[in-house]
């Protein structure tokens, strides 16, 4: 059995870990400094410099503590009106430093007692980012959802068509969607810098760190058999949300749950929507057709320590088809031979796009940094005119198709069905390597018939979508 991993610190992260987030606290950080934002409770009128309260959002936030915390930083020029968290240690900072905010402990309670919301950050863990979404799409709501968008394939198109009949913005948590080099890989593959790309390989090292222990979160365990009691500070109950009833235990919260198949996806889920999504976005992907994978020892419960997921999808539109391959653990595709003798692949996140002309590899999470290989073919690159527009950030984006309808990088039209093939590399996973084809028309797997039942899961009395 594996040994457990180290333990968490009160922001939830592992303990010797520094990068649980510290790119992404970076990216807020200047997203803030760009901004000059100021956040104010809903009470307190404009004074000078600032916008008065008529023209800011009035913002629930549903999942106050750990991830949400560091959202309530993205959207700080709007007005905070409500903080909602089922656990209160965890959520604790956020309601000390906002005192007068009302709170609640389940956001059905705050999406009915405040009508006035005109948009909600939801930064639950991922079993109920899809009941909370939907909670406040119909409710009339704006929403911002923390990645991977949902928990099952079934919940990422229910959602995706929700939010398009509602006729609200949307944008998923995937915070490199307005990077800089998101927008240089599509200019630079439109301008044929290494012709036809019909191969891309995509990696994580999560769950763990550079492919060694301690794990992010556990991952390739059994169940727990102790039954410990429930805190005082956390309502499980509703923590556990519509998921399966099981007892409470410390290895699921907090931040743990991510490698738990009924609450989270392992790194393919948390990481792989990002490294994903610059692919998805620059080549114009639809669903694939065939997905297969190969693992590290399958568990009933847990995510495998380590996984290699290929993509099959379609020619569309004019584009070749293409095979695209997923890795994380610690897994890493073949070096390429372009690459500098000096140099290694990130060993933490990257993309390596192969076209019939040329490599690009793009180092970082989310698309950060792309460049072409050789060096010598990257400095002789002649770039492309600047065609895109830019991103004033990827909260900010949200913020502003809120008040005036105009586009983010990642609705919900994008971002769900980047999910759906995120989480159907899952289920391949899941079958221990027999290959899934998938009818995305009409939604079914229709070469192994029991794979549908991981399409959804019947949720608990009380929860629905």
């Amino acid at each position: 059995m594996m040994r457990m991993p180290d333990p968490v610190n009160s922001a939830g992260t592992p303990r010797g870990g520094h990068r649980a987030g510290s790119d992404r606290r970076s990216f807020l950080r200047r997203t803030v400094t760009l901004a000059a934002f100021s956040l104010v409770p809903a009470r307190v009128v404009g004074r000078g410099g600032e916008r008065p309260p008529s023209e800011r959002l009035a913002l629930g936030i549903i999942g106050a503590g750990g991830r949400g915390a560091d959202d309530i930083e993205g959207v700080r020029s709007e007005t905070l009106a409500a903080l909602c968290d089922v656990d209160g240690d965890r959520a604790a900072a956020t309601f000390r430093r906002f005192p007068d905010v009302p709170r609640y402990r389940d956001f059905r309670v705050m999406l009915e007692k405040e009508r006035g919301l005109d948009a909600v950050v939801v930064a639950t863990p991922d079993h109920t980012h899809a009941v909370a979404s939907m909670a406040a799409l119909q409710s009339g709501k704006h929403v911002y959802c923390e990645k991977p968008l949902t928990r099952t394939v079934h919940e990422a198109r229910v959602l995706a068509q929700a939010a398009e009949k509602a006729k609200v913005s949307t944008q998923m948590g995937n915070q490199g969607m307005a990077f800089e080099g998101n927008r240089l890989i599509k200019e630079w593959l439109a301008d044929g810098a290494i012709g036809t790309v019909r191969e891309v390989h995509v990696w994580s090292d999560r769950p763990t760190h550079r492919g060694k222990l301690p794990l992010w979160w556990p991952q390739g365990i059994e169940r727990p058999a102790d039954q410990p009691a429930v805190p005082a500070h956390l309502d499980w109950d509703l923590w556990l949300g519509p998921a399966p009833w099981r007892p409470y235990h410390p290895v699921y919260v907090p931040f743990q749950w991510r490698g738990w198949w009924d609450f989270g996806s392992g790194g393919l889920g948390d990481m792989g929507i990002h490294n994903l999504a610059p692919v998805f976005s620059a080549l114009h992907l639809g669903p694939p057709t065939r997905v297969c994978a190969s693992s590290a020892p399958v568990f009933k419960e847990t995510v495998p320590l380590a996984a290699l997921v290929h993509y099959d999808l379609p020619a569309i539109d004019g584009r070749p088809a293409v095979k695209l391959h997923w890795y994380d653990g610690g897994l890493l595709p073949a070096r390429p031979e372009e690459l500098e003798g000096e140099r290694d692949l990130d060993p933490e996140d990257g993309i390596l796009f192969v076209g019939d002309r040329g490599k690009m590899l793009v180092e970082g999470w989310g698309g950060e940094r792309p460049r072409l290989i050789p060096e010598s073919r990257n400095r002789e690159y002649t770039r492309p005119a600047k065609t895109l527009p830019r991103s004033a950030g990827h909260y900010l984006e949200w913020i502003e198709a809120c008040k005036t309808g105009s586009a983010t990088a990642s609705s919900f039209a994008f971002a769900g069905p980047l999910t759906e093939a995120v989480l159907l590399g899952s289920i391949a996973i899941r079958l221990g390597g027999e290959p899934i084809e998938w009818d995305s028309t009409g939604f079914r797997i229709t070469n192994v018939a029991e794979a549908n039942a991981l399409l959804h899961y019947p949720y608990r009395a009380g929860w629905t979508l």
